[in-house]
C-alpha cells in the first residue's frame, strides 16, 4: 500500500510517501503506525505520540482504529486547523 505523509509528519520522516507491505497482523491504522515507528529515527519521532496524528484511508478521513484491509493508500498527517 502507498503511505502518504504530510506537514511535520513528512518533515520528521524525511519522505512524502513510501510503499510498504504490512504483515497480516497489522490490521488497523494504529497497528500500522506502531509497526512503522521503529522503521527509522524519523518514523520514531513522527509516531511517538499517535494521539497527535490523523489519518485517511483511500482518501476518506478515519479514526486510528479503522481497519486497513484492502486499502490502497493511507495518509498520515497532523490535525489541521483552518483560519
Amino acid at each position: 500500500m502507498k503511505l502518504l505523509y504530510f506537514a511535520w509528519v513528512r518533515e520528521r520522516i524525511g519522505l512524502a510517501e513510501e510503499d510498504v507491505t504490512a504483515p497480516a497482523e497489522v490490521a488497523t491504522v494504529a497497528d500500522l503506525v506502531a509497526w512503522l515507528a521503529p522503521r527509522s529515527p524519523g518514523h520514531t519521532a513522527a509516531f511517538a505520540d499517535p494521539a497527535r496524528l490523523r489519518a485517511a484511508v483511500d482518501q476518506a478521513f478515519v479514526s486510528l482504529d479503522t481497519p486497513i484491509a484492502g486499502a490502497r493508500e493511507v495518509a498520515i498527517f497532523p490535525p489541521v486547523t483552518g483560519g
